[in-house]
């Protein structure tokens, strides 16, 4: 029997709870529009938001197509050409955008009240990592790092840092290559059957759902299931019965 080494996380939903069903957008998109007005983009607000959702949709819609995740500078400045005006993705008006949007975000963003005892106990025995999607990692660095937490986790893979997302293999594989273990070997604890569970468990995890909300009907099975992460460290012990 391999020892259970190394636990994995989703972020959002599960570590990190996101309040008042995402009324976070409207606010945040109102946040970039002020900014980019003070950096002379000269447009209605009406004009910007449909230019950035029209781009975000294309985006989307190529993304999709092999589970790819443009980082969140890509669809800023693609939305400013639109709009007549032309940023690289690397220009400051840019990033500080997108910097905008996060700042704003994370306003609706608190750490699940378990977490951070349960990740303490956790970080005994196991190496900790989080493996993210989500189009700006510099948004989710900040949030561990300002919830205290992120001396715990070893690796931090965000899908908008290597431009793939779950359930694609490769952003679970390059959270095992930078830890050094073997899929057998780990667990991956999410809130989301499709992204989540189904991705870990194509990897080779074994696989914890967070039971958050109810999801479509899928013949996906996670390997455990929780309701909230105090149980984790006992279903663990589960989980290391069922290595091999």
């Amino acid at each position: 029997m391999l020892p259970l080494r190394a636990v994995l996380f989703d972020m959002f939903d599960t570590l990190m709870l996101i309040e008042r069903d995402h009324e976070f957008y409207e606010p945040a998109v109102q946040r970039m529009y002020r900014y980019l007005c003070k950096r002379g983009v000269d447009v209605s607000y009406e004009q910007f938001v449909a230019a950035y959702n029209a781009e975000r949709t294309q985006l989307y819609e190529k993304a999709d197509l092999n589970l790819e995740e443009p980082h969140f500078n890509v669809r800023i400045s693609g939305t400013l050409k639109r709009l007549g005006y032309s940023y690289p993705t690397t220009s400051s008006v840019v990033s500080e955008t997108t910097c905008e949007f996060y700042e704003e975000f994370m306003k609706y963003v608190r750490i699940d009240p378990d977490a951070e005892s349960v990740l303490k106990v956790l970080h005994e025995n196991y190496r900790l990592g989080i493996v993210s999607n989500f189009a700006i990692p510099e948004c989710v660095y900040k949030l561990l790092r300002i919830s205290g937490i992120d001396h715990l986790f070893e690796v931090v893979v965000v899908s908008g840092s290597i431009n793939k997302r779950k359930p694609s293999p490769e952003i679970f594989q390059s959270a095992l290559q930078m830890l050094g273990v073997s899929a057998t070997e780990t667990v991956f604890v999410g809130d989301t059957i499709d992204a989540d569970i189904e991705g870990a468990k194509t990897a080779g995890m074994q696989a914890v759902y967070m039971e958050r909300r109810v999801q479509k009907e899928t013949e996906i099975c996670p390997d455990q299931i929780i309701k909230s992460l105090a149980e984790l460290p006992e279903v663990l012990k589960r989980c290391q019965k069922n290595t091999k």
